[in-house]
């Protein structure tokens, strides 16, 4: 068990754009390599090479000294190579071992039939190898996030994988659920298994591997032993630039005039008694633990979600319960946490996308046309002061956006209504340094015309390096505020954890 994997001068274009310009690397086996680079760098594109979903222009690869090359993933599974992707290819509605078997179900006594006790008897010990204490028979949908990302594991180790890809993994996993996740890995690792792993939490590159491939703009900018570089180059290699400093300076200060006034926000058994209010050119941020009803809050703020009782207001005018579109209009705009699944039409130009929320914006009098000709010309400049890298943005659909460029879209939409207060829940998940730091300076961007932000994010360094205040929620309830005087990732910690909350 165990594979040399090789690259070899790996090229790829996507409508005029270079993905890939000549990448060139070695993995030996038994390795765990981290492969890390801003959005756009090129990674998951050369993953999906290797996992069999698309085809270089030029270049070659080899296993073990053999030409590779697949033509799909059923060839690359093959060929004994696995690709977790970030977003789980999963039915939900099916069960573990049925998930496990979808492409080889076994017959019953040589009958159309599927055989489900031989399923379910096959997977007991490989599913208790990998502490997933479950029947193989529990439906997928009743499995929490890192219980399914097991499931996808055990898929893999199912096919006899020997190389195994992970893409950005932790994304949506608890602390708990990540260390039992590198566990696994060290595991795998000891198997005899080579893996590949993809994130922008460097922190972890650093604690689980044994190598360092930095890529950018296509091309492979350092090639390490994960012991003999530290973060800080790994960021410089990732953007080019030194990064001392990962955070924008805030260019203005709230004022006391309040544009969001929450009061008595309630919702039996998922928030309770929520009072808070953000500030013109404030950036107030919110932490909490997973379960804590952060993202449940910020729905219920913008019409998503109902909530029992409670008032919320902007600029002293009640906000009548109802839908987003009456938030919209009242100058509320929502980024949410799924830029894929409810941020965006995939298959929709990208500026059509920017313009999606401000469509009647550009609606010719009384008849519903759109003069699209002014919609695109506008939505360009936002995707211009943003930075999209895309080679034509009036006819490139979101979906061959990177992550982070993606991301840039979804905010690019809510930009076009020059918003009064913007509600972010965890906008910087997934993407990369140079990314985040385009985020900020958007965020600050915006306080300093007056807006308001309410900026959601499980990572409380970003909070600390943005927010003026901060707020911790914890079991559904608000339970401390914090001034930016008083920041501390211990105190933020216990509060969330409801220790010394006093």
């Amino acid at each position: 068990m165990g594979t040399k994997l090789k690259f070899n001068n790996i090229r790829k274009h996507f409508f005029g754009v270079t993905a890939l310009d000549g990448v060139s690397f070695e993995i030996e086996e038994k390795h765990t390599v981290g492969l890390i680079g801003e959005n756009g760098a090129g990674k998951s594109t050369l993953m999906n090479i290797l996992g069999g979903v698309l085809l270089p222009d030029d270049g070659d690869m080899s296993l073990d000294g053999e030409a590779y090359l697949p033509s799909n993933p059923r060839d690359a599974a093959r060929m004994g190579v696995a690709f977790i992707h970030q977003e789980l290819n999963l039915f939900t509605n099916l069960s573990i071992a049925e998930n496990i078997y979808i492409n080889s179900f076994p017959n019953l006594n040589k009958t159309p039939l599927i055989d489900k006790k031989k399923m379910n008897d096959s997977l007991k010990s490989l599913l208790k190898s990998l502490d997933l204490n479950y029947s193989p028979s529990t439906t997928v949908e009743n499995l929490a996030p890192g219980e399914r990302q097991l499931v996808e594991i055990a898929k893999a180790l199912h096919s006899d994988a020997y190389l195994i890809i992970f893409d950005e993994p932790t994304t949506s996993l608890t602390a708990r659920e990540t260390e039992k996740l590198f566990t696994i890995l060290k595991q795998l690792r000891s198997e005899g298994r080579t893996i590949i792993y993809i994130s922008h939490i460097l922190s972890e590159v650093k604690h689980i591997t044994d190598n360092v491939i930095v890529l950018r703009d296509g091309k492979v900018t350092g090639s390490s032993e994960t012991g003999s570089i530290e973060i800080p180059e790994m960021i410089s290699r990732m953007v080019g630039r030194e990064s001392d400093n990962l955070f924008p300076e805030r260019s203005s200060k709230p004022n006391n005039s309040p544009i969001l006034e929450v009061k008595g926000l309630s919702q039996p058994g998922i928030i309770g008694e929520v009072d808070f209010s953000v500030h013109e050119g404030e950036v107030l941020g919110v932490f909490g633990l997973m379960g804590s009803g952060r993202t449940e809050m910020a729905r219920m703020l913008f019409g998503v979600d109902s909530y029992r009782s409670g008032s919320i207001s902007i600029d002293g005018n009640p906000l009548p319960r109802n839908s987003p579109r009456s938030c919209i209009e009242r100058g509320m705009a929502f980024v949410t946490e799924d830029r894929r699944e409810e941020g965006l039409l995939m298959n929709v130009a990208i500026t059509e996308n920017i313009g999606l929320v401000s469509l009647p914006d550009y609606c010719r009098n009384l008849v519903k046309w759109v003069d699209a000709k002014r919609m695109n010309e506008e939505a360009g400049i936002i995707g211009d002061s943003l930075k999209l890298k895309a080679s034509d943005i009036r006819r490139q659909p979101a979906m061959s956006l990177s992550g982070g460029n993606q991301q840039k879209v979804v905010i690019g939409k809510w930009l076009m209504k020059k918003p009064r207060l913007l509600i972010m829940d965890e906008p910087t998940r997934g993407i990369d340094v140079g990314a985040k730091y385009e985020v900020y300076s958007i965020m600050d961007r915006l306080a300093a015309e007056n807006s308001g932000i309410l900026f959601i994010s499980s990572e409380i360094e970003e909070l600390i390096g943005i927010a003026d205040r901060i707020v911790v929620m914890s079991q559904g309830e608000l339970v401390k505020v914090f001034e930016k005087k008083d920041f501390d990732v211990t105190a933020l910690m216990a509060a969330a954890f409801r220790e010394a909350v006093a």
